[in-house]
């Protein structure tokens, strides 16, 4: 099967062809993808070289053109690095972008902690207006692809991972689904974090919300799931654990309620290992995922056949 990656130059190469709006700024980074491309569109294939801070900065002016411009990099280098021009070139000049990301969380271990990046998302949360799209298989990036683009100017955030589910769903770029439902508390699985929750959740009592999208964050589908699964609530992310903590206790400041967030810990691992490795060293895996929710939610009920 191919990556997420895999998608993005051959969906945003059709998305030049299709929209004259659209331009690419590359830092190196993933050029070979948009060599075609950019024979096509000379003027809207720009790779500004290893330069993370004039990357944003181009895409930035390139937006205060009319332009929609889509960034790519790895997340470390596109979020953390140049975060000065995200706040300001973009967001302070209050114009729009798509800003796409590689390597996650910990998805290349060899390339070491510079290209890793769990604090992006809440990185990003310190920012007015963003949109952050967290596809968890290739089929649903090559849609909230589509979505961010055609979101007028608006801020947005896609980030890509080599981490995948087995199977894509039907996502819209707005609500989380729900995927499972139960009585015992709400689990919501983001992105390429679902198949391990479907896995430590087998026979619980639990709702598992579906979320790709988490900003603006589905206040409405949470409530809905507390309604008839309790308000125990486990947020389970592949990025930095707690991210999303503040928006879940928001959407339910009205009812009593618990809220425990699961995800990358803020403890730096210094041997780089595998990807696997590493989520068995955050509790990412089925086993410690079921350890964890089962222990917290709902008094790890188990579901009843009818």
């Amino acid at each position: 099967m191919d990556t997420m990656r895999d998608r993005f130059a051959p969906v945003v190469s059709r998305l030049l062809d299709e929209d004259p709006r659209v331009a690419v700024v590359l830092a190196e980074i993933g050029r070979d993808g948009f060599a075609e491309a950019q024979l096509s569109h000379p003027d809207r294939v720009i790779n500004v070289g290893i330069r993370e801070q004039l990357l944003v900065g181009a895409g930035a002016g390139l937006a205060l053109t009319g332009m929609r411009p889509v960034v790519h990099t790895f997340a470390s280098f596109l979020v953390e690095r140049p975060f000065e021009q995200v706040k300001l070139d973009l967001g302070h000049q209050n114009v729009g972008a798509v800003l796409v990301s590689a390597a996650a969380s910990f998805d290349w271990p060899a390339g070491g902690f510079t290209h890793m990046a769990p604090s992006d998302v809440a990185l990003l949360d310190t920012l007015d207006g963003w949109t952050v799209h967290v596809p968890g298989h290739p089929d649903e990036a090559e849609t909230l692809l589509r979505h961010a683009v055609a979101a007028g100017d608006d801020r947005v955030y896609v980030r890509l991972s080599i981490q995948s589910n087995t199977e894509g769903l039907p996502v819209d770029g707005e609500r989380f689904l729900t995927v499972r439902e139960g009585g015992s508390g709400v689990v919501v699985a983001v992105g390429p974090m679902l198949d391990a929750v479907l896995t430590a959740t087998e026979g619980l009592d639990v709702t598992v919300l579906y979320a790709t999208t988490v900003r603006p964050f589905d206040a409405t589908a949470l409530r809905r799931a507390t309604r008839t699964a309790g308000t125990d609530v486990v947020l389970v992310e592949p990025y930095l654990a707690g991210t999303s903590t503040a928006a879940a206790g928001d959407a339910l400041a009205d009812v009593p309620h618990r809220v425990l967030g699961l995800g990358v810990g803020r403890a730096e691992l210094r041997r780089y290992g595998t990807l696997t490795e590493h989520l068995s060293a955050h509790g990412l895996d089925a086993r410690t995922l079921r350890e964890r929710i089962g222990g917290f939610v709902g008094g790890g009920r188990m579901a009843v056949s009818s």
